[in-house]
């Protein structure tokens, strides 16, 4: 399954932005789309997950409250809303899949690329 992101760009501090990843096949209901990033230097981090079948989402605790992750099912598509982005939300996101929940990198499949996201202060 490849999964390709996009939505990145410059926004400034407090601005949103929507991602969207579009898998290359649908994904079973006992799967997971994840949203990962990766600022310069830094390892990549969790930021986002949510079930394929029920739509029960997990956050990280660094976006809790400004981000939302969704799921459109007939499109086959997963969001991830960015509210109040800070200049600390810099980085690449990607999205994967696992199956099942997992904040670790090492449990998802990440095929595609990500999109850059740019926040100004």
């Amino acid at each position: 399954v490849q999964l390709q992101a996009s939505g990145g760009g410059l926004v400034q501090a407090g601005g949103s932005l929507r991602l969207s990843c579009a898998p290359s096949r649908r994904l079973f209901s006992s799967h997971l789309m994840g949203w990962f990033r990766q600022a310069p230097g830094k390892e990549r981090e969790f930021v986002a997950a949510i079930r394929w079948g029920s739509g029960r989402t997990y956050y990280a605790d660094s976006v809790k409250d400004r981000f939302t992750i969704s799921k459109d099912g007939a499109k086959n598509t997963g969001y991830l809303q960015m509210d109040i982005l800070k200049p600390d939300d810099t980085a690449g996101y990607y999205c994967a899949y696992a199956t099942s929940y997992s904040t670790r990198e090492s449990d998802y499949n990440f095929l595609g690329q990500g999109t850059q996201v740019t926040v100004s202060s």
